[in-house]
């Protein structure tokens, strides 16, 4: 018996009627561990032969474990353990984890295998899975270098460096351009894993004024002149948490300041790649002083744990990778091999059209449920602000009580002053319809009485 039909060994042959003793099969094993979220079961024919029933049984026991929420699956994709067996009707939704949805019309765990088989096939395990100490072969580069090309136009392979991460890539960069008591710049509302980043080295997180469009140049100037950082945090390309994006001119504005002021850029770009048409990267009108950062975890997968540097030139590339040596090593060779050959069979663009579709339905959804709310039309979360006065930790409550966890202002301010809001992240349920559910219920919790904050 195969692993993933050693469950099978559970159902009881005196269980009646005999569909039932399989599902009860299915629940144990969900329930001791032996079967884990994301586990294929085997195809119902095979089920049917293997416990000597007709296949009509088989067929109704999976569609009851589908409709107890054990189950998920579709035409194509196989029948899988739920993934988030919480999303039921009396489960918690997740509105609080940032990450791609489900590619629309597209199954990951084939497009994984297939791809896994053929890297196995054509490479030497062994030096697959030993240590590797460049962060990238000059393969790897340059397809990283051309998957990043719409935003960052023509870069050398010597400037990119495969990281195993988009954090590790922040905190090499950091460490190497900044001394404890240094500051750097950020937006009010910023990426909590930079606060996290600046607190362990040592670093003042200052931020700067910004309105819709992103840091206001020349409140930046003021900034520079006065603090003297060393380096600006920005993420221009619908900035987590505010979900807003950064135009072109203001783009060139804010570059010339940072240039001007000899002030090095940490251009965090996780979600560029999802826009039709993305506007140039900051660091495309500099030419020198910038580390470029794109993750893969919000375009393809988290669990690629690949991300792309950029340096202006080979020399900086080098520092950064003796930063990131320290940190974490080397990136994971499997998953590296893995993104390398979607991007050059053209798997990682067809992929990303799968989520970009997934993520505009998404996004649509929450325009219906929460007209209030503040993204673009491929965002993977929308930024809910709140009047003034307004209590976020109520509502954060009031929202838990319905099932929903959500994240406040409180996880993103740079300054005590930040605006009162809440980010909605849009891609954690596993379906459209728990999404569309869970909004509903978040618009119910806006209208539900509460205390207001005292404002002084």
């Amino acid at each position: 018996m195969t692993s993933d039909e050693a469950w099978l060994s559970r159902v009881r042959r005196d269980m009646r009627p005999i569909y039932e003793g399989v599902v009860a099969a299915l629940e144990a094993a969900i329930a001791e561990g032996e079967l884990q979220p994301g586990d294929r079961l085997p195809a119902q024919r095979a089920v049917a032969a293997r416990l000597g029933v007709d296949l009509t049984t088989v067929t109704r026991a999976y569609d009851l474990a589908r409709r107890r929420g054990l189950l998920e699956g579709a035409v194509g994709r196989g029948t899988f353990v739920r993934q988030r067996p919480e999303e039921d009707e009396g489960g918690l939704v997740d509105l609080s984890m940032n990450l791609p949805p489900p590619p629309d019309g597209l199954s990951l765990a084939t497009l994984i295998g297939e791809t896994l088989t053929g890297v196995l096939a054509r490479t030497d395990a062994a030096r697959l899975m030993a240590y590797h100490p460049e962060f990238g072969a000059l393969g790897q580069r340059r397809a990283g270098a051309a998957w990043l090309a719409p935003c960052l136009g023509e870069r050398a392979p010597e400037q990119v460096l495969v990281a195993p991460g988009a954090q590790a890539a922040l905190a090499a960069a950091l460490s190497t351009l900044c001394r404890t008591g240094d500051a750097v710049l950020c937006e009010p509302l910023t990426y909590p894993g930079f606060l996290s980043v600046t607190a362990q080295l040592g670093l003042r997180a200052v931020a700067c004024p910004a309105d819709a469009d992103g840091v206001q140049a020349e409140a930046l100037k003021e900034l520079c002149a006065r603090e003297r950082p060393v380096a600006a945090y920005l993420v221009p390309a619908m900035q987590n948490p505010t979900a807003g994006t950064m135009p072109e001119d203001r783009r060139r504005d804010v570059a010339q300041v940072l240039d001007l002021a000899g002030v090095w850029l940490i251009e965090d770009d996780p979600y560029s790649r999802l826009l039709e048409a993305p506007a140039p990267a900051i660091c495309s009108h500099l030419t020198s002083r910038f580390v470029y950062i794109a993750t893969l975890a919000k375009t393809l997968s988290p669990g690629l744990r690949i991300a792309y540097a950029v340096t202006a030139d080979a020399a900086d590339a080098e520092r950064l990778a003796t930063a990131l040596r320290a940190l974490a090593l080397m990136p994971p060779p499997l998953m590296a091999a893995l993104a390398t050959v979607w991007m050059r069979e053209g798997r990682a663009e067809a992929l990303l059209d799968a989520v970009r579709r997934e993520a505009r339905a998404r996004r649509a959804i929450a325009a219906a449920r929460l007209p209030g709310a503040r993204g673009g039309a491929e965002s993977l979360h929308v930024w809910l602000p709140l009047p003034p006065g307004a209590s976020p930790e109520h509502l954060r409550t009031e929202a838990q009580r319905r099932g929903l966890a959500l994240v406040t202002q409180d996880a993103f301010a740079a300054t005590p002053a930040a605006p009162p809001g809440v980010r909605v992240s849009l891609g954690g349920p596993g379906r459209r319809a728990v999404l569309d559910s869970a909004l509903s219920g978040l618009a119910q919790a806006l209208d539900a009485p509460g205390p207001r904050r005292t404002v002084v």
